[in-house]
Formats: C-alpha cells, structure tokens, sequence
C-alpha cells in the first residue's frame, strides 16, 4: 500500500479526524486524551454496523489484537491496522518482521520507544481535544506531532565543533571530509541507538556540538536523546529524511522524474517494499546516478562527492547550519 490517507472516525459525541502519510505511525501522549476511545470506536464500528459510528476512509480501517495478531496479518491487505496500548507483541521482533513485509499500514498506540521499528520523528502523535464532553456536540479530535519542526531549529546560526554522525558508510564520509576542511571534530556514533551514549560521555560541556541523523527512523531515540539536549543548549540535532534525501533534495543531481518523487514520496513508496523511507531514497539515489559520474554507493562515498562545489551545494540544504 502507498500513498496518504484522511481518516475521519466519529459517533454523535465525538469526532477524530487525521491523516495517515506512512507505513508506522506512532500515537503517544498522556492518559485519558482518547487514544483508546478512538480504537474502541474502530473495533465497534466492525462489531455492530448499528452502533452509530462512522469511518471515513479510502482505506479500510480495523484493530489488530489479541493472539491471532499474526494470522490477521497474512490475510488482510492494504488496510490501516490500528493497535492499542497493552498489545505487547508490538515490541517483539516477531512483530516487526510481520510488519516489514506487509502491504498494510500500522497505527500504534503506545509508550514504548519501539526500538525494532523504523518510525519517523515526523509520525509520532498526540491528540488534543476541542469542543466539551456531556453534550450532543461532538468533541473533536485532532493529532499534532509531538517532535516538530521547533524541537530542531535556533534563532542563531549553528556553527559545530564537533559532528556526531549516525552512520558509518557513505554519510559519516561526506560529513568526516567537510569536517577535516573546516578543521571540526567529526565521530560515527556507530548506529542511531549509540548517540544518546556519546552525547552523555562528552567532556567539554561548552562544546558546540550538531549530530545528524536519519529522521525517518529515529523516533525510538527521541526521548532520551531530546531531553538531554534540551537540557544542553549546546547540542544541536539535524534530522534530514538520510543521508541520500539529503542528496537528492540538493541541486546536483537534476531529474524532472525524481524532483515528483521527492516533492510527494508517499505517492511512490510501497509499503511491502520499504519498511522505511531511508531505503526508498537510497534506492532512488542509486538508481538516479547509476552510470554518471556521481554513481552512488551507500557502503563507500564516491569521491566525485568530495569535490568542493558538489559539497557547498549540498550544506546549502542544510539551513541555519555553518559547516
């Protein structure tokens, strides 16, 4: 399944209404803000076609639960499955492994970080609530982002001392090459769960520090890893898509067929293919360069994207960043 879908779930005393844009959408947040109430609607609605609720969706919506979780997985398709809190197969690899190969998209209500899972820092939600309970009127509900865009910016301009990269491949590469130019400090962390563990081991506590990172998996780190920058004003985060989103958004590499690709990536990525967008622009990267001199290989960075003027372009993308 592909695309993004608006999902409208009510009944005559309470209305949600969000849209779904990928394959792991994560719904977090306090007690008793209706993250529950929104499954049992769902599962209702299935239950009793009388019950006076309503979906609105182009996509089937039902609930995945209890012990047949795997079997319902095998046979329903392209369908958005919700789960509640308390369904602890959503933290087993088994789960995950069920999840990766399917055509169907996973709504999850949970406070686990969810390490096994390749969520975006942009799915993760809470719902807020408009409108008063007891009455006829519905109370509405809507989903924000819990990690926005403010979570990552400065009204200063970021000049690092020292880089802390995810990876150790292509992007720890590109990033260790500019570093060495501009005479900063540039470390792999080694994979995005060993950040927290070098941010807490620096010694220099005045030291201007950026780590990079691909957003569209790094939700299961954001918990630790925000709050302890927030607490150090010094550490900035920079969560490009990857590494190769990051490529592919910069002005070296023109395609008219690609630029629709990156302009609406749900449109094209299927979820049975990629469980997460990383893949998808690695494999866009690839393919788009594949034969030219800028061929792309995300185990060792081509050196033709070392020349100067090919990595000005892409530190251009990154705003309110100096490097």
């Amino acid at each position: 399944m592909k695309g993004a879908y608006h999902v409208e779930v009510s009944n005559r005393s309470v209305k949600y209404e969000f849209d779904i844009r990928r394959n792991l959408t994560l719904i977090q947040g306090d007690s008793a803000t209706g993250k529950t109430t929104l499954i049992d609607l769902i599962r209702e609605f299935h239950i009793d076609k009388k019950s006076g609720i309503n979906i609105s969706c182009k996509r089937p919506c039902r609930v995945l639960e209890g012990d047949l979780w795997r079997e319902q997985i095998g046979y329903i398709n392209d369908t958005i499955l919700f789960i509640d809190e308390g369904s602890s197969f959503v933290e087993t690899e088994e789960f995950a492994s069920a999840a990766k190969n399917s055509s169907n998209y996973f709504v999850i209500v949970t406070r686990a970080n969810l390490e096994m899972l390749p969520v975006s820092v942009e799915e993760v939600y809470g719902i807020r609530s408009s409108g008063k309970y007891g009455t006829l009127q519905p109370v509405y509900h809507e989903m924000y982002r819990i990690y926005n865009a403010d979570d990552m910016k400065t009204d200063q301009l970021i000049k690092p001392q020292r880089i802390i990269v995810e990876d150790s491949n292509s992007g720890y590469e590109f990033f260790s090459d500019v570093a060495s130019k501009n005479s900063i400090i540039c470390e792999s962390a080694e994979g995005k769960s060993n950040i927290y563990e070098k941010l807490i081991s620096l010694n220099d506590a005045d030291e201007s520090v950026l780590v990079i990172a691909d957003g569209a998996a790094f939700a299961s780190q954001m918990n630790r890893v925000l709050s302890f920058i927030r607490s150090n004003s010094n550490i900035k985060l920079f969560l490009p898509e990857s590494f190769e989103w990051l490529l592919l958004i910069s002005d070296i590499i023109k395609n008219s067929e690609t630029e629709a690709v990156i302009e609406n990536p749900s449109e094209y990525i299927e979820s049975s293919e990629f469980f997460s967008w990383e893949r998808f622009f690695t494999r866009v990267l690839t393919d788009t360069t594949q034969g030219t001199y800028l061929q792309y290989s995300k185990s060792k960075i081509n050196p033709n994207y070392l020349q100067r003027n090919i990595q000005q372009k892409v530190l251009d993308t990154m705003k309110g960043i100096e490097l």
